[in-house]
């Protein structure tokens, strides 16, 4: 794999990353399919397991608080790519807030994937977040 494919592919998982978290943020589920591959795998401290698009997004609808809104900032991305598979690690700080409020709510996870290489793109396959901390104001 040339030097320029391999930093061209780092760019474009790392632009996934930031289309997952404003995916979470936002809340637009019709776009989930530019995100996940159809058979994303989630493994997560409030989800437990859940498999296929439909189900991550499903759940995610039924999980959301009304009035609530979150912002997802995703750090110290790091990617191992080998061919059209990839793993990466991120850490990432959540906070939840309501309109004009300051956030009630924080926490850091540690978010590990496996990412795969689609005809449309770099796609999240599996996801396992592992809580590291949480903080209730």
């Amino acid at each position: 794999m040339s030097t320029d494919t391999l930093i061209a592919d780092r760019i474009e998982i790392a632009d996934l990353f930031s289309r997952f978290a404003r995916l979470l943020d936002e809340k637009n589920w019709e776009h989930a399919a530019t995100v996940f591959a159809a058979d994303i795998a989630v493994t997560s401290p409030r989800a437990g397991e859940l498999r296929g698009i439909d189900q991550v997004v499903e759940y995610i609808r039924q999980a959301e608080v009304e009035g609530e809104h979150t912002q997802h900032i995703t750090t110290d991305l790091l990617v191992t790519v080998d061919g059209d598979l990839a793993e990466a690690q991120a850490n990432s700080l959540v906070y939840f807030y309501r309109d004009g409020e300051a956030p009630h709510q924080s926490s850091g996870i540690r978010l590990g994937a496996t990412v795969i290489r689609t005809q449309a793109g770099w796609r999240l396959r599996e996801t396992r977040t592992v809580l590291r901390w949480i903080r209730k104001d």
